[in-house]
């Protein structure tokens, strides 16, 4: 039992899990607009997601205790070596024209971490409302502008609307960890739950979830996927109802970031 919860704890620490659900996306998107598979852009993707939310999340503390890291620590950061080393390999094999356009998520995924706002004191992460809306348009144009952009694709009416519809879903997958972090945060860190409280968020996020299933039924005429979505709806909507502070270890870090996941199971099922 031991090893399973320390292999679970390695699993999501080292960003596999969150990787895996950027992942999904992309290939959901490809489902929807029947693109063809894209292999090499797919794990490219996975592998430059874990690359970049290692980097966001532990460079600060490597930075800062590098002579005393804990063996969990560094064999994370030997770990995203490896994962940085695939990336670079998978990018080779992607077109110019696709990695010139993944530059500009990756510039803010960079810009996310490093420091360099208010005399270079602060970084995208530290201002409240803006770092729930980088990490969404990072998530929306690389699961959905790039795999269409990369299949050269037409950008047509349902595709700007799936950009949209992406956009506020990651959004709404992101209100549970702002709520479990309120008790956290710095006060001086506005997020959503701090300015509005968690109820009002919640109501927040009912809207834009609401407004997500409307976009649904003007993205797909595929009434499977539609069925499917509907099911993705109440799910979202039952995580986001029973969110609070005080929230398990796994709620949102595991069971929240799952439902891309399970999303693109159940598709590929049909």
């Amino acid at each position: 039992m031991k090893f399973l919860k320390t292999a679970l704890d390695f699993y999501i620490n080292s960003s596999i899990h969150v990787a895996l659900a950027v992942y999904a996306l992309v290939r959901i998107t490809e489902l929807y607009f029947e693109l063809s598979y894209n292999e090499p852009l797919g794990l490219f993707v996975f592998f430059a997601t874990i690359t970049g939310y290692n980097f966001v999340k532990y460079a600060g503390v490597a930075k800062l205790h590098h002579r005393s890291l804990t063996t969990h620590l560094k064999i994370i950061q030997i770990f995203s070596l490896f994962c940085f080393l695939l990336m670079c390999y998978f990018a080779w094999l992607l077109p110019l024209r696709a990695l010139l356009f993944f530059v500009p998520f990756g510039l803010l995924t960079f810009l996310y971490a490093v420091p360099f706002f208010s005399g270079f004191q602060k970084n995208l992460r530290s201002i409240g409302y803006l770092k729930i809306i980088v990490v969404a348009a990072v998530w929306a144009g690389t699961t959905v502008m790039l795999p269409v952009y990369a299949a050269k694709a037409s950008f047509t009416t349902e595709v700007y609307l799936s950009i949209i519809q992406r956009f506020l879903l990651i959004i709404i997958l992101l209100l549970p960890f702002d709520i479990r972090d309120v008790q956290y945060d710095a006060i001086s860190l506005q997020t959503i739950p701090k300015k509005i409280g968690v109820e009002n968020t919640k109501k927040f996020g009912y809207v834009l979830l609401l407004l997500c299933l409307v976009l649904e039924f003007m993205i797909s005429p595929n009434t499977q996927f539609r069925s499917v979505f509907f099911g993705l709806f109440f799910l979202i909507l039952f995580l986001l109802m029973r969110s609070e502070t005080n929230q398990s270890k796994y709620y949102s870090s595991f069971w929240v970031e799952a439902v891309p996941i399970l999303w693109l199971f159940v598709l590929l099922l049909l």
